[in-house]
């Protein structure tokens, strides 16, 4: 039988992350993409007209906090100033897209 540990690991969450700073142009989506197909993470990344990428992350909670931690950083070229991260009810992703 499972601890309640592994039983909050194994329940599905989901967060809406918003993203700001230099985040627009520097590959941010795609590399969000790959990182969230490798942690296991589903959902979507896109572009938003202020200037800023948002995204919805699905899956454990160990997979959707390594891709919080991801987007503090982002990739390379990024200078991620800020982070608005909202808890939200899973809506049943089945795959990582760009938007």
């Amino acid at each position: 039988m499972a601890d309640a540990a592994d039983q909050a690991e194994e329940r599905v969450v989901a967060v809406r992350v918003v993203v700001s700073g230099r985040v627009q142009g520097v590959w941010f989506r795609h590399s969000c993409a790959e990182a969230a197909r490798a942690a296991g993470v589903t959902g979507w990344v896109r572009n938003r007209s202020d200037g800023r990428v948002e995204a919805w992350f699905e899956g454990s909670r160990t997979g959707v906090e390594a891709m919080l931690g991801w987007s503090r950083a982002g990739p390379p070229r990024a200078e991620v100033t800020g982070m608005v991260i909202d808890d939200e009810v899973p809506g049943g992703a089945t795959r990582f897209a760009v938007e």
